[in-house]
């Protein structure tokens, strides 16, 4: 089996304090340089898994570009179809408190519509080959209707990430031709014009089965922190998932685990409850360290009856 990810490619600038975090002061600490991207995280988790998934993407000829790329081959991803043009990688710069939460950030977002040209000239032998395709839905239109073509051309299974929730939220129609969509409560709150902050699980459970299936959205899943995972399909099927527990060093990259998970679990024939649970596990591996992807595991760790390929 195949899966393919379609999104941008970051270098994420991290600090984090040595004492109590000032917000209006200088804070001596360190200085991190890591690779980052929601979907250059999702195909890094995936190879992580010892699978071979194959990324679409853009980075730069800068250095810090050229080694994203390096990596990337390194873990077996295959990134044949992965350009390299100017102002082709992001640049993502966050400070974190002694909790290992984001207390500011700022991101300079990358060009990715030379995509555009990538899927009409080699976007047939992509899907040929694929079983799954994982999309940045927040990239642009026209990248996002030629997948949507190629996916119902190739009868390709589609799972949705999120970077920018604003620009999704705009595009409520698009949700109805992804198999799967996954994001967090507040990002959930965005999407639904609704404050879903306090809400437990149960409750959180039971709105988003209503609203499912009221939007024909095939299927969804909305992560609570700590609290864990809720998930419900158009058919009236849902549920939950706990969190695992234990002790959050960086919660970065973790919503970009889950969803690898998720996606792995879908396009190896697991229901929706046990993508669920894969989903937790490599999301609970990433935020006990200061990475931003998932350590390696056996696709056996995971339940799945996979052959490693060499």
């Amino acid at each position: 089996m195949s899966i393919v990810v379609i999104g941008t490619s970051f270098v994420d600038i991290k600090g984090f304090p040595e004492d109590t975090y000032i917000p209006t002061g200088r804070n001596v600490g360190r200085v991190e340089y890591i690779h980052g991207g929601v979907a250059r995280n999702v195909v890094e988790d995936i190879a992580n898994v010892e699978l071979r998934p194959t990324y679409l993407s853009i980075v730069d000829e800068s250095p810090m570009g050229q080694d994203v790329l390096t990596k990337l081959k390194k873990h077996k991803v295959n990134c044949d179809y992965v350009l390299t043009r100017p102002d082709g990688l992001g640049l993502w710069l966050a400070v974190f408190d002694n909790d290992g939460d984001v207390a500011g950030s700022i991101s300079k977002r990358p060009n990715a519509y030379p995509l555009v040209g990538l899927l009409e000239q080699r976007g047939d032998e992509i899907f040929a080959d694929a079983d799954s395709v994982v999309l940045q839905v927040d990239l642009h239109k026209d990248i996002v209707k030629k997948v949507f073509d190629l996916a119902e051309k190739y009868h390709t299974k589609l799972f949705a990430l999120v970077s920018n929730m604003s620009i999704a939220a705009e595009r409520r129609d698009f949700l109805q031709k992804f198999d799967c969509f996954i994001c967090n409560q507040l990002e959930a709150g965005m999407l639904f014009l609704d404050d879903y902050e306090g809400k437990d699980a149960a409750e959180m459970e039971e709105i988003l089965a209503d609203k499912v299936a009221r939007a024909n959205i095939p299927a969804m899943v909305v992560t609570m922190g700590g609290k864990g995972a809720v998930y419900a399909d158009r058919e009236g099927s849902h549920g939950f998932c706990p969190a695992r527990n234990v002790t959050v060093k960086d919660t970065t990259g973790a919503g970009d685990a889950f969803c690898a998970g998720v996606s792995i679990g879908l396009t190896y024939g697991k229901t929706l409850g046990e993508a669920v649970e894969i989903g937790t596990l490599l999301a609970a591996s990433v935020i006990t360290s200061s990475e931003n992807v998932c350590p390696r595991f056996q696709p056996a760790e995971l339940g799945l009856d996979v052959q490693i390929e060499d």
